[in-house]
């Protein structure tokens, strides 16, 4: 598609990066650069033989040094599933220009995850609740006292 690139030579699978140490490994997979987007996407695989998992604090670090990133904050990773057992991590990774790029084109929900944004302030069951304590008013004449 227009405005995406992908990093390496051309019709070739983009290198993989890795990055190693405390036993935990970082490799980046299908790194694509997103100009439209303004960001860069990729699948991030974790190997962390004997833990059970690796905190998104440290791997944000890491990447923010792999990719020479000024604000680890501009990095969002999610959807990170630990293979059968165990041992090897999955998931889903990206690092926008800037905040405002990353707060422009991510959707509420993910920025609220990540503390960008804020939360709806009314729980879902209160709102209907009150939707449906307005239907049985809706059309009721006001009595006058």
């Amino acid at each position: 598609p227009r405005g995406v690139s992908r990093q390496g030579s051309s019709g070739a699978a983009s290198p993989l990066v890795t990055m190693s140490d405390s036993a935990v490994t970082i490799k980046t997979k299908k790194f694509i650069t997103n100009r439209l987007l303004q960001r860069k996407q990729f699948v991030c695989e974790l190997i962390h033989p004997g833990l059970a998992g690796v905190s998104k604090v440290d791997v944000k670090e890491k990447l923010a040094k792999m990719y020479k990133v000024p604000d680890p904050s501009c990095i969002l990773l999610y959807g990170f599933k630990v293979a059968f057992g165990g041992g090897r991590s999955t998931g889903f990774g990206m690092i926008y220009d800037s905040l405002a790029a990353a707060k422009k084109f991510e959707p509420k929900y993910r920025l609220t995850r990540f503390g960008m944004g804020k939360a709806k302030t009314t729980a879902r069951k209160q709102r209907k609740e009150r939707k449906n304590r307005m239907k049985k008013v809706r059309g009721v004449k006001k009595s006058k006292d």
